[in-house]
């Protein structure tokens, strides 16, 4: 009983905990930032999700949804709305709105807007925001609209702000975009504005033109003057150049001139010293050469002498290393044969050790096969020794028993034998004739008988040449034993059989038989 109540109490607990998770997994909603998920149902107070998850209880609770994102609202005058000074004007402005993100605005929002989309949300404030406008046009003048577009959307939100604060609406901006009127007073305004505009710009020009040529006269005027100071200033400088240049040459010729005597006599001088310094170098350069052809001859005697020492000594340095070269040579070849010839007697060594294994153990495998060949060999041998001699003992046994049977036959057995094998014989040897199938018989008519005879005797004569031959194979005459048989023989019993099995006692029964009856 108290394992029932425990399964009960763990089946209530699972189904409980099963309906939480269904509810959970049923109900889980997560609202994104721009939107207010209402809860509502259960508690006089909805819940209010923005940006965050919650659990809606199936069946008893619902779920609605407010946009909280930004709206954009287009406020025109649809009719031509009169100003201060009884001017009708249409105006465009732009107003973005959102719903308040206080508690208290999502309330008020949500008894209006709740589940509504942006664009009816938008059209549902259309009509407010233009009542509240008009009444702002009506307080203003044409050209304060026109001027302070400022001041005028601020009293716009001012005013509306009031009626939209019972609707949950906040107004972040308003913005006019155009103001037109019926009569095109703006137009002539901004023209009359245009004109003086133009005017003042005139009358500043032709100042400011004036201006610049007062002040370009004074400075062509300053320029002027500063030229010709200038350009005194130049000339009086160039005449002081000239008279120095003049001064200038005037020394450079007198310094030139004394130059030129000076260098004639300095040349004169230099002539004569060139003169002796030619001879004298002369003198010496035949000294010179002389020296030199010696020092070249010696010079060429030291070459050559070493010349041959260098090639004498390649020549040595060459025949060394070849030398070297080829003990080296001759050594790491006979370090290289040692190492092949050890290398080759190991490998012999170990080649002749497997090949002795292998031969032992070939030699083992040979006798074992030998061993088990030669006792088959001796057992076959054995069977095949009393097979023999059980053959050769049913074999003699059998002609003994032949040799009693033939003992016991007389003439009359082997005439009945031949006679019993004649037709067997004689079928054998027409055999060859049933094989042909046509046969053409020409005969001369002679005494030799026709060819249809001499076809239907040959079978008799093959015969009688077959009892020929085994009579000459055997030593028994077949034709004596059947005239044994005949009347003739038999009343005059006068037979003589060779080569048969007791034929004397065939012979001599006879006289026995004849002495009797004598």
């Amino acid at each position: 009983m108290i394992f029932s109540d425990s399964i009960i109490t763990l089946a209530v607990v699972a189904a409980v905990v099963i309906l939480l998770l269904v509810i959970i997994i049923c109900g889980y909603v997560k609202a994104p930032p721009d939107q207010a998920y209402i809860i509502s149902g259960l508690k006089k107070d909805s819940r209010v999700l923005i940006g965050r998850a919650g659990v809606k209880i199936p069946y008893l609770e619902r779920l609605d949804k407010l946009y909280l994102g930004q709206m954009t609202v287009d406020i025109k005058t649809e009719q031509s709305v009169p100003t201060n000074d009884f001017i009708n004007v249409n105006v465009d402005a732009v107003a973005k709105v959102r719903i308040s993100p206080t508690p208290d605005g999502i309330k008020l929002a949500a008894k209006n807007f709740l589940n509504k989309k942006a664009v009816d949300i938008t059209m549902d404030l259309q009509d407010s925001l233009q009542g509240n406008m008009r009444e702002i046009i009506g307080t203003l003048s044409l050209k304060e609209i026109n001027t302070d577009r400022d001041s005028f959307s601020d009293q716009v939100m001012s005013k509306a702000s009031k009626d939209m604060d019972k609707l949950g609406i906040e107004i972040l901006s308003c913005n006019i975009q155009n103001v037109t009127d019926e009569n095109g007073l703006i137009k002539d305004l901004g023209a009359d504005n245009t004109s003086r505009i133009k005017k003042d710009a005139a009358i500043a020009k032709a100042q400011a033109d004036r201006d610049i040529a007062i002040a370009q006269a004074e400075a062509d005027k300053s320029a002027n003057d500063a030229r010709v100071i200038a350009q005194t200033e130049i000339a009086q400088k160039n005449n002081e150049l000239a008279i120095k240049q003049s001064e200038l040459q005037k020394m450079a010729d007198t310094k030139k001139a004394e130059a030129d005597a000076a260098y004639e006599i300095q040349k004169q001088e230099q002539e004569k010293t060139i003169q002796s310094a030619t001879v004298n170098a002369q003198i010496a350069k035949a000294e010179r050469e002389a020296e030199l052809r010696k020092q070249e001859v010696a010079i060429q005697q030291q070459f050559l002498d070493a010349e041959i020492n260098k090639k004498a000594d390649a020549e040595r340095y060459k025949v060394e290393q070849e030398a070297a070269a080829t003990l080296a040579k001759r050594q790491r070849e006979a370090e290289a044969k040692k190492y092949e010839q050890e290398t080759e007697a190991e490998a012999m060594k170990a080649k002749a050790e497997a090949e002795a294994a292998a031969l032992k153990a070939k030699a083992e495998a040979a006798r074992f096969a030998s061993e088990q060949e030669a006792a088959g060999i001796r057992a076959k041998g054995e069977a095949e020794a009393a097979a023999i001699q059980a053959k050769a003992v049913a074999e003699a046994e059998g002609m003994e028993k032949k040799a009693e049977a033939y003992a016991k036959y007389n003439n009359a057995a082997i005439v009945e034998m031949l006679v019993k094998i004649m037709p067997q014989m004689a079928a054998e040897i027409a055999k060859p004739l049933s094989s042909i199938s046509k046969v053409n018989i020409y005969g001369n008519g002679g005494d030799s008988g026709s060819g249809v005879s001499q076809i239907s005797g040959n079978t008799a004569t093959v015969m009688q040449q077959v009892f020929d031959t085994m009579s000459e194979a055997t030593g028994v005459d077949f034709r004596d034993i059947l005239k044994a048989q005949t009347y003739d023989a038999k009343i005059t019993r006068n037979l003589n059989f060779s080569g048969l099995p007791g034929a004397e006692a065939a012979a001599a029964a006879p006289e026995r038989d004849t002495m009797e009856e004598t």
